[in-house]
């Protein structure tokens, strides 16, 4: 699913125009206190929704999230993903999402382990396994995140249930088999799709990829 954060802010409804064959959107909410970047917040998150139809993905990083997560499933996000380094309570985080409708996404920087929170997954509909550090757009890929996607696919096996393992930070056209070869089923794209002379064909490309591996 292609990021917005590397769209162009100015024609957010124009961008989203352009990749029409996108399974969703992908939001990234940033706060400069959690992340050393600001972003966009809950205002333009509603703007979005009143321009398009899509599955909006939130993707917090953001400081408090206990406080303001649930907003975003209240504003029609389909799936609202905060940060557990910055969750003070993420299973009553995960389940007030849950309640407003929203799926409840648990979000790891690059040295966070997933095994201290392999009891959580039963509250989650999605792990993402971030594969650069949080904070801005057009990173390298940190292949040393692999081996993380590949013990988190497997807890998520073993605990059954249906959340979806998702990967973001320098997907592209050279990345994109390896995350999924190592287990992530979601895949988020910013820079390699806006970028792109054509960014809906971007996104087809990456996803025949992805099931090709």
């Amino acid at each position: 699913m292609p990021s917005i954060l590397s769209a162009d802010f100015a024609n957010l409804q124009r961008e989203i125009e352009r990749i029409p064959g996108a399974d969703a959107i992908h939001v990234d909410v940033m706060d400069n206190h959690f992340v050393p970047n600001l972003t966009l917040g809950l205002p333009v998150v509603e703007a979005i929704r009143r321009v398009t139809p899509a599955m909006l993905d939130i993707h917090l990083m953001i400081a408090d999230p206990d406080r303001w997560a649930p907003a975003y499933a209240e504003a029609g996000a389909e799936s609202v993903t905060f940060h557990v380094e910055a969750a003070a309570a993420p299973v009553r985080l995960a389940r007030e999402l849950r309640e407003r409708g929203a799926r409840a996404g648990m979000a790891l920087k690059p040295a966070t382990s997933i095994e201290p929170y392999a009891d959580l997954l039963p509250e989650l509909d999605m792990v993402l396994v971030m594969t650069v550090e949080p904070g801005f757009g057009g990173q390298k890929f940190l292949d040393l995140c692999l081996p993380k996607i590949r013990r988190a696919r497997q807890l998520i096996t073993e605990t059954g249930g249906d959340v979806w393992l998702q990967v973001d930070g320098g997907v592209s056209l050279e990345t994109v088999e390896r995350c999924v070869e190592a287990g992530a089923d979601a895949l988020v794209a910013g820079s390699a799709v806006f970028a792109a002379d054509d960014p809906d064909a971007m996104v087809s490309r990456l996803r025949e990829l992805g099931s090709a591996a």
